[in-house]
């Protein structure tokens, strides 16, 4: 694509890698990198409050490398009132304060893209003031799952009625929005993967005995992503059959509780915690893993199943969310009811049975075709045209 053809792009974010919290929104950077193909992009990450703050505001250029992967980006803080209406009033200006010192350091965009309805509504206020269009990507799934306040879901009508295009990642989250009483103009747009970074292995000996079973994800005391079921299925399946073990990639506070589960259930030795691992370790993991388990209970588009596919791993998972959205026939994988430990089981026994039938090259294919940076970059470069190209 030319020169001439690329648009300014800012994107606008509630959620962002931090030095703190190095995968937090890591989702939203790699949307980021794959509009970076088409056009220019520049991350404004609205980082919350600052109690240290002597000023209103503060607005920082990030420097780690690591963290920006190339992407101009900025963050911004702002000084928290014991008055919540005042606090908000203190948000939305840092973020207009942000915007302008951006816009007067020569990037001005063509579109401004936020992410999260929490950065959805300094966006499209920036937006109206200033006469961008504004685009708005949803990734949370606190929408189907009914968890958010009243005043949380007014602020996310506000958003999404005054954008000019909403982008939830799945159709699952689409739903889960118009359930919840907001109308917009949506279009779905998926979560992405670096293909160049997960795909599968050049060469693998599928004969050895011992199959690596992969789940990665975080282990939150919600159990969202449904670890006990897994390791009651697991003490299931040993037993019919003992050729197995199950790595486990990623932390939170329910691990001790997760481990404690593995001893009672008498999987030790079966079951491996290896903590939080950088996206490189991971597409290690995937490439050396014969199958990925993903039993949630709810997940929306999760990136860790998309990683999964792009590496030509076939998936035992719930049907639960955006899951049937990846996993879309049994030449991918096996989706069991949520929750259900027996079914799961069985479709693990299932995969064990029948891993060689599964293409894992096709698997990677149909990935890199739906979820690639050169397939979704391109279509919100399409998308940018349309709204902030004339």
């Amino acid at each position: 694509m030319s020169e001439e053809k690329r648009l300014k792009v800012l994107f606008i974010t509630a959620w962002y890698p931090t030095k703190e919290h190095p995968i937090e929104g890591i989702f939203v950077r790699e949307h980021a990198r794959a509009v970076r193909l088409y056009d220019d992009v520049v991350v404004l990450h609205c980082a919350g409050p600052d109690q240290g703050l002597s000023k209103l505001w503060r607005l920082e250029l990030e420097s780690d490398a690591s963290l920006t992967q190339g992407i101009p980006t900025y963050r911004v803080w702002y000084r928290r009132s014991r008055l919540p209406k005042v606090s908000y009033l203190g948000y939305l200006l840092s973020s207009l304060w942000a915007f302008a010192t951006v816009v007067k350091g020569g990037f001005r965009p063509n579109v401004i893209h936020g992410h999260i309805y929490q950065a959805g509504v300094p966006a499209v206020l920036i937006g109206r003031m200033f006469r961008i269009p504004v685009i708005i990507s949803e990734h949370y799934s606190a929408f189907p799952r009914h968890l958010l306040s009243r005043r949380e879901l007014l602020k996310a009508r506000l958003a999404f009625t005054s954008a000019d295009l909403v982008l939830p990642v799945s159709y699952a989250l689409k739903n889960g929005i118009e359930h919840c009483g907001i109308r917009a103009k949506f279009e779905v747009v998926p979560n992405v993967v670096d293909v160049s970074l997960f795909h599968p292995p050049a060469s693998r000996n599928s004969a050895h005995a011992l199959k690596r079973i992969l789940f990665v994800g975080l282990l939150d005391t919600t159990h969202i992503k449904g670890v006990p079921d897994l390791l009651q299925a697991l003490a299931r399946l040993r037993e019919e059959r003992n050729d197995w073990h199950l790595d486990i990639v990623g932390d939170g506070p329910a691990r001790d509780e997760y481990e404690r589960q593995v001893l009672e259930l008498g999987l030790a030795g079966k079951v491996t915690f290896h903590g939080i691992k950088s996206k490189e370790d991971v597409a290690e993991f995937m490439r050396q893993a014969d199958f990925f388990a993903l039993p949630s209970l709810w997940d929306n588009l999760p990136c860790a199943a998309i990683e999964a596919v792009a590496s030509g791993l076939p998936i035992v998972a719930t049907c639960a969310g955006g899951i049937p959205e990846i996993v879309k026939d049994t030449e991918m994988g096996f989706l069991v009811p949520p929750g259900n430990v027996v079914e799961l089981s069985k479709a693990m026994v299932r995969m064990i049975e029948c891993l060689n039938e599964f293409d894992r090259c096709a698997i990677a294919e149909e990935a890199r075709n739906r979820y690639g940076f050169e397939s979704v970059g391109g279509l919100m470069h399409s998308i940018y045209a349309k709204y902030g190209g004339g």
